[in-house]
């Protein structure tokens, strides 16, 4: 079979969208998702119990509350939440955030609530 010649330009994905806290998936890597984010303010304090979660920071920064201290980061850096660490993500101004986990992963896991985002957008 012959590899796909769509190119995904991450610029043009952050355009389609405005709203905060909605993961908008751009790619798929084995069962793994690529998602895209803007993040502003502070989400909801939740784990991921089976599985680890990767914010890499495109642009603006971020940082994620944990129980034991905080990570912060700015474009260009990358953290990844260990399976089951509750955290909180944490943007004062507007940040552009990818996210890379498996399919199915709710953004607020078992917490629930007013951000619980519809899951396995594609744009």
């Amino acid at each position: 079979m012959a590899a796909p010649t769509e190119v995904v330009n991450l610029a043009q994905k952050l355009a389609l969208f405005g709203d905060h806290w909605a993961p908008k998936v751009i790619a798929e890597m084995n069962d793994y998702q690529f998602k895209l984010v803007k993040l502003k303010g502070e989400f909801v304090w939740h784990s991921h119990a089976d599985t680890d979660e990767v914010f890499l920071v495109l642009s603006g920064q971020l940082v994620i509350e944990l129980r034991a201290g905080r990570v912060a980061l700015s474009a260009g850096e990358l953290y990844v939440v260990p399976k089951g660490v509750e955290h909180k993500p944490v943007a004062i101004e507007e940040c552009q955030v990818m996210l890379i986990e498996p399919r199915g992963v709710v953004n607020t896991g078992a917490a629930g609530g007013a951000l619980q985002a519809e899951n396995d957008v594609w744009i």
